[in-house]
């Protein structure tokens, strides 16, 4: 075996475990309010992050102000609690649309 198909089964190894000790320790661990509150700040936080880098570099660089533009009217639409199949349509029309203009 090379090190990249032991390096994923290590990996699907520890994911599984990771989501094994979920139920097995549910019950028994009491896990503090404020760090309740840390979690869920950080997985907010660690979303944004994701949702920032995607949508505004592509191959290491800005990928320019219509992938942010649609990704800006898909959240307004999503928040505005608009159906998915619009959020989407929303999104991705207005960044054709904007390509098509000339803004990249």
């Amino acid at each position: 075996m090379n090190a990249t198909v032991v390096m994923i089964l290590v990996l699907s190894l520890g994911t599984y475990a990771f989501r094994l000790v979920g139920p097995a320790l549910h019950g028994r661990v009491e896990i503090p309010a404020r760090v309740q509150e840390l979690a869920s700040a950080g997985a907010v936080v660690l979303l944004v992050a994701l949702l920032a880098t995607g949508a505004l570099t592509e191959n290491g660089g800005f990928a320019g102000w219509a992938r942010p533009a649609g990704v800006l009217v898909g959240g307004v639409l999503a928040w505005r609690k608009a159906p998915f199949v619009v959020v989407v349509v929303g999104a991705a029309a207005v960044t054709a649309a904007l390509r098509a203009v000339g803004i990249g």
